[in-house]
């Protein structure tokens, strides 16, 4: 009992102390749960303002030029058959 005693000298809070601030944390907890959808979208917002997304076309564009320099790899890899490398080449020139 001593020890408790001891402890709560050095301890600067009280009890009504102690539980304001625990009533303060259950109602950010409660604030942040009711406006979590809010609070989500203005997040999004943001991000969107930072990095705007890119269009339909864009995406297209960096899609082909992956699929073009993977194929450019697969074809430059020293393991592809003469057979493999052949159709690789066919591949690549549709692209």
């Amino acid at each position: 009992m001593s020890n408790f005693l001891s402890a709560a000298q050095f301890l600067p809070l009280s009890v009504g102390d102690a539980l304001q601030v625990l009533v303060a944390c259950a109602a950010a907890v409660g604030f942040l749960v009711l406006f979590k959808p809010l609070l989500r979208g203005l997040a999004l917002a943001a991000v969107l303002l930072v990095k705007p997304k890119l269009t339909k076309e864009q995406r297209l564009q960096r899609r082909q030029m992956r699929d073009a320099a993977m194929l450019k790899r697969m074809m430059n890899s020293h393991k592809a058959s003469p057979s493999e490398a052949a159709e690789l080449q066919a591949l690549a020139s549709r692209a």
